[in-house]
């Protein structure tokens, strides 16, 4: 595997120049397959060095949409699975490709748009307010790419009784990138958008752009950890990333998770001693 092998020599090289014995960071290494949207809240760069400090687990990580992660963890390329698309990882699990998911945070979905809400739903509940949209015809921006938030926004086109695929018209854009990209084309658009609140949080560029709808149960966004099977795949480092995963779900990691925050403001909640979510 590219990753891997990648991987292996950076820690032969780190190795080498430190004096330390090369099999030492390769022996404490695994790969973390992760959503887009969890890597660029930018929670993996404050808690994988944490995670080195109180396990000694070197983490590399791939980050890439749901489908593309759970494919890739398929094929083996990753130990560990960190993801929000709850429907597809409980397939996953069933389908013998990870021994076990595991709750450990979530926080929420939020529909974004112009401050003027043309629509006129601003603090309502999301499935009068896509009703509206889609009544209307408001430009609203989709990521379109098959993401956990993709996945998301269907399903709550499904629950505001719409059929999209046969409804959506030309104010239906799919914007086919990740969550930042969608957010900054219903800037220029002055669009609706749903977006998880972490990557509308680590968003700057807003322009006349604000929180329209927010704390409706149905925004829940569920974040859950699988160890991949080791019996699918034997190079998979199933003591390591276990190790992690236990850590990740323990009261330490737990109270690493609520400790990150952005411009003051928890990102994600954990949740790993409530089980169902």
């Amino acid at each position: 595997m590219a990753v891997r092998r990648l991987t292996v020599a950076f820690a032969l090289l780190c190795g080498l120049a430190g004096g330390i014995p090369a099999s030492s960071s390769e022996e404490r290494a695994i790969v973390l397959a992760s959503t887009t949207s969890t890597q660029d809240s930018g929670l993996l760069d404050y808690l994988l060095p944490i995670v080195r400090d109180k396990t000694g687990i070197e983490v590399t990580v791939i980050a890439r949409r749901s489908d593309e992660v759970l494919d890739g963890a398929r094929r083996g390329e990753a130990d560990v699975v960190l993801m929000h698309a709850r429907p597809q990882e409980e397939k996953f699990v069933a389908d013998g490709f990870a021994t076990k998911r595991y709750d450990v945070m979530y926080n929420d979905f939020v529909l974004i748009g112009p401050k003027s809400d043309p629509v006129g739903v601003k603090g309502k509940d999301i499935a009068t307010a896509l009703k509206a949209i889609e009544a209307k015809g408001a430009p609203f921006i989709t990521r379109g790419d098959r993401s956990g938030t993709h996945a998301a926004e269907l399903a709550l086109w499904i629950v505001a009784g719409i059929d999209i695929a046969s409804t959506k018209g030309a104010w239906y854009r799919e914007s086919g990138q990740g969550m930042t990209a969608a957010l900054d084309a219903a800037r220029k658009a002055n669009a609706y958008v749903l977006a998880d609140r972490a990557s509308w949080i680590a968003f700057k560029e807003r322009g006349d752009l604000d929180i329209i709808v927010e704390g409706d149960k149905r925004l829940l966004n569920q974040y859950g950890v699988m160890l991949v099977n080791p019996d699918k795949h034997p190079n998979v480092r199933k003591e390591l990333g276990q190790i992690f995963i236990d850590w990740l779900i323990s009261p330490e990691g737990q109270a690493a998770i609520a400790g990150y925050k952005v411009d003051g403001q928890q990102v994600f909640f954990p949740n790993a001693d409530k089980p169902g979510g």
